[in-house]
């Protein structure tokens, strides 16, 4: 097939669902071309796989301005702040060119801050990836500072409204947890049809996260993610202020690692206790998942899938997490990972992990043979075209 994928961002190791739909929809033999907006601060680094793998990559800047410019003028109307943060009429033209030059077998467009890239003249498999407002309606509840709160209260009900429109607008729209599809199927009219809305997991690279051949260091408790991310935030605070604590009581020589790029001070100020280290940004997250003897998901609330989870078990460190973080995955609790709702619940299976090598190689083990079974992107990017396949049949 011939697939035009739009973007908000450019695809990468960060951006992994959009990267790793395009790695493998490639290599099983579609044309792709990608457009991405290049918002405030992206790297750029992924252009160069990018371009080995599509037809053609075009980029548009979107200056720090214009998302300004974007947010004010969308704050007294209808649309939410996350989708006109990309509003670009340059790349707008971009897509019309692109379209009238070239016929296309689907269009894919990446997140809520790409929906107002979408044309209507093809088309469109729209990857909501999570839903914004189950994810707002958690951070109004449950979010680490006032402001975090109070963001996720202003934008909520434009954000309901918004997303209860996707099935009008799209074919098909995907979602990364059944979770996820059942508040979008929630949010949209009464007769919708809301079989329209797939879910499709995120996977892992098997190959780039593979269980290393060195031994892991000894009471080295590992937490990864970008940690300007509120959710990693909270995470990040309750791990070192009332998990690890409690750990310390039986192994004091534990170590805290917090591997992530954008950590904030309060995050920072962490590393004044010699047990912690705050690693900010780092060129790659596998030696710290390799050096790991737990990798810890303290998430207290979260939407779609967390893919620290997923690569922490490709590379068969033991997982400790809590429900929330392993609730769209069909883990087997006590066999492919740990899991604890509190405090001490949490602190009770890192000890477990602490003291038995062997719990640590059968969990670790367990987990690798999951995501094997379960999450492998190229059956995923196969179940991505079937998708493809039922929007051109099916286009609204």
């Amino acid at each position: 097939m011939k697939i035009l994928f739009i973007t908000p961002y450019i695809p990468s190791l960060i951006r992994v669902r959009p990267y790793n739909f395009i790695k493998y929809l490639s290599r099983r033999g579609h044309q792709i071309t990608l457009l991405a907006l290049v918002p405030p601060g992206e790297s750029t680094d992924s252009l160069t796989e990018l371009r080995q793998w599509c037809r053609q990559v075009q980029t548009v800047p979107l200056p720090r301005w214009r998302t300004l410019w974007n947010g004010l003028r969308a704050l007294p109307g209808s649309t939410p702040l996350q989708a006109a943060y990309s509003r670009s009429p340059e790349m707008a033209t971009l897509v019309r060119q692109t379209l009238a030059a070239d016929t296309f077998d689907v269009v894919h467009v990446e997140h809520l801050r790409g929906a107002e890239l979408a044309p209507t003249s093809a088309p469109v498999v729209f990857d909501s990836v999570d839903s914004i407002t189950l994810l707002f309606e958690l951070v109004r509840q449950a979010g680490p500072t006032r402001r975090s709160r109070l963001l996720a209260a202003l934008d909520l009900a434009r954000t309901r409204r918004y997303e209860g429109r996707l099935l009008a607008r799209f074919p098909r729209v995907l979602v990364t947890s059944p979770r996820d599809k059942a508040r979008l199927a929630e949010l949209a009219p009464p007769d919708a049809d809301t079989e329209r809305i797939v879910v499709l997991p995120n996977g892992v690279d098997l190959a780039y996260f593979a269980p290393a051949d060195t031994p892991r260091q000894p009471a080295t408790v590992v937490f990864t993610g970008k940690m300007s991310y509120h959710a990693n935030i909270a995470a990040a605070l309750d791990l070192a202020h009332r998990v690890m604590p409690l750990v310390w009581q039986t192994f004091p020589q534990a170590r805290l690692v917090l591997a992530g790029k954008d950590p904030p001070p309060e995050l920072l100020g962490l590393s004044a206790e010699a047990r912690i280290t705050v690693t900010g940004s780092v060129p790659d997250l596998r030696p710290y998942l390799a050096q790991a003897t737990v990798a810890v998901t303290p998430i207290r609330y979260g939407v779609g899938i967390q893919n620290k989870v997923l690569e922490a078990m490709a590379m068969a460190a033991p997982v400790v997490s809590t429900p929330q973080a392993v609730s769209a995955l069909q883990v087997e609790p006590g066999r492919e990972v740990l899991v604890g709702e509190s405090p001490q619940a949490l602190a009770e299976a890192i000890v477990a992990l602490l003291s038995n090598a062997d719990l640590q190689r059968r969990v670790g083990q367990a987990g690798r043979r999951f995501v094997e079974r379960h999450h492998d992107w190229d059956a995923i990017a196969a179940r991505l075209e079937t998708v493809y396949e039922a929007a051109r049949a099916d286009r609204v």
